[in-house]
């Protein structure tokens, strides 16, 4: 009996690791977005957002990927940022919406992206991340938000 025991023991160990791992290992997801405004008829339609990894590490790179879609062709215009912990609002940031995508953009679905490294010292927890586009001539092309954690850390040795 204590041999059968024994033998058991290293396998039931390696499944428990890796069911623990999977709870605290980083993965893309796709995020539920919402619309600032529900009732506007936005010109730029996101489809989605994905957040890698997710949760997000502090001090180590984080790529948020905005599927959308439009019905114009857009030859540039900025992307404006507005971050908030637990409500609180923490950080702006501006971009040129050619730094995010590849200009001109024509009329159909395309892919924003934006991959930055947060500060070690950023404090783990719920944050809400708005993004604002307008064209280049500042009218309004969508407006959304989205909720991304920022995670504790990880078992998961880094590469």
């Amino acid at each position: 009996m204590e041999f059968a025991s024994s033998q058991r023991s290293p396998t039931l160990l390696a499944v428990l690791f890796l069911f623990i791992i999977s709870f605290n290992a980083p993965s893309v997801q796709a995020t539920a977005v919402r619309y600032c405004d529900k009732r506007a008829e936005y010109a730029l339609e996101v489809k989605g957002v994905e957040i890698s990894p997710d949760p997000v590490a502090s001090g180590k790179p984080a790529t948020f990927s905005i599927s959308a879609s439009t019905g114009d062709d857009l030859y540039g215009g900025k992307v404006v940022i507005d971050v908030s912990y637990f409500g609180v609002h923490v950080h702006t940031e501006t971009h040129d919406l050619c730094e995010e995508t590849a200009c001109p953009i024509s009329a159909g679905d395309f892919v924003m992206s934006h991959s930055q490294t947060l500060p070690g010292f950023t404090p783990p927890g719920s944050y809400t991340l708005r993004m604002k586009v307008t064209d280049k001539n500042k009218k309004q092309l969508t407006c959304i938000s989205f909720n991304f954690k920022i995670g504790f850390g990880s078992v998961v040795a880094d590469s």
